[in-house]
């Protein structure tokens, strides 16, 4: 079982919020809010140069296995035609969410996690060709 990258038993959720978690704010608004309200997620220049500065593990935390586990969960709810990507972007008070932008203000949830896709398999590709080597079963 593939454990959580700080945890010595945590298994790893692959979950897409660790590509646009990032965004999180909540009580951060003054500092990372102010930071990110300079980009416009809708403009494709300023979100490809959000998602290689935000979203593709910028401080190296992640191993090839995590990597490819993520790229593969995305994978697979792009592939979903129905997959709610709006809610990656919903606030949530219940558990002190704030996201920079809200659902209502990115146009295309699903262009914004195929862009992300698109990018992963860029940046990362020698640690995905690594891991497509390997029984994922294993890990």
């Amino acid at each position: 079982m593939l454990l959580h990258p700080s945890s010595d038993h945590l298994p790893f959720d692959a979950s897409l919020y660790y590509f646009v978690g990032v965004f999180d704010i909540y009580d951060r608004e003054e500092t990372k809010g102010k930071e990110l309200a300079f980009y416009k997620p809708n403009d494709n220049e300023d979100r490809e140069k959000l998602i290689l500065k935000y979203c593709l593990d910028p401080h190296n935390k992640l191993s090839y296995r995590h990597r490819y586990m993520l790229v593969e969960g995305l994978s697979l709810a792009l592939n979903t035609e129905d997959f709610n990507f709006h809610s990656y972007f919903e606030d949530d008070p219940d558990e002190y969410s704030t996201m920079a932008w809200d659902e209502t203000e990115i146009a295309d949830p699903r262009g914004f996690f195929a862009d992300i896709y698109r990018l992963a398999n860029e940046v990362w590709k020698d640690d995905l060709q690594k891991a497509s080597l390997e029984d994922p079963s294993t890990w």
